[in-house]
């Protein structure tokens, strides 16, 4: 990502292309469903199953149109945040529960924080909606282990108390533990097969005075989260 001023036009030419995509795919999608239901006469056993992977495709494009509109409203401040008092380790779980099955493994997650709640001012749909993209981008990184953990601790950000989540194998969350430097890496948000569910997840937290950065030793699979307990107007 690049600190130069966002051209004002971006948002308007992402919610346009989201429209005019937005519309045939609607039509594919509501044909594909008119022939499941055999409207145009009975399917053989292969075109249903031909259609039911169209179907599947239309699904996951309409999926990606989803995050495009948002981030086009989060590009354009026009995203609703509903900022209250909540628990940012109910998200944190919320965001857990929340992930499908990986399709060739499985994966579990460690959650690894103090018993008893994390009060700070934020909008727990859209954290854990971050905080799951996060942990679904790592997770189906994982290489070496078969285990990501997820560990807390209190930091100090921008002159404020805040909570910190280094995610990330074993090695990798002791790598961060053990980093004593002042630099923040770029998170690599431009990461294959995760749509843009990533650079919706930054802005998310950026939103909250916080952000997401990228271990030490350039290690990939792992991250650090860092979400105030004053959330940012």
């Amino acid at each position: 990502m690049t600190d130069a001023p966002l051209d004002p036009r971006w948002p308007k030419i992402l919610s346009l292309s989201v429209h005019e995509f937005r519309t045939p795919m609607t039509v594919i999608a509501g044909y594909i469903r008119m022939l499941l239901k055999d409207r145009a006469g009975v399917l053989t056993d292969q075109q249903r199953k031909l259609l039911e992977e169209a179907e599947k495709s239309c699904g996951r494009l309409s999926a990606l149109l989803a995050e495009v509109s948002e981030l086009s409203n989060l590009e354009a401040g026009t995203a609703p945040f509903n900022k209250q008092q909540i628990d940012l380790r109910a998200a944190l779980r919320s965001a857990v529960e929340q992930l499908p099955p990986l399709p060739d493994r499985e994966i579990g997650i460690d959650v690894q924080v103090p018993d008893g709640s994390a009060s700070i001012q934020g909008d727990p749909v859209r954290l854990a909606q971050a905080l799951g993209a996060i942990l679904a981008a790592l997770r189906r990184e994982l290489v070496a282990s078969d285990r990501l953990i997820v560990r807390e601790r209190r930091v100090t950000h921008d002159g404020g108390p805040a909570y910190e989540f280094l995610i990330g194998d074993e090695d990798t969350v002791a790598a961060i533990e053990a980093d004593d430097s002042d630099t923040e890496i770029t998170f690599d948000e431009w990461r294959g097969g995760v749509g843009l569910s990533l650079l919706n997840a930054r802005r998310i937290l950026n939103n909250h005075g916080g952000g997401v950065w990228a271990p030490p030793e350039g290690r990939k699979a792992g991250a650090r989260v860092v979400v105030p307990i004053s959330a940012a107007s």
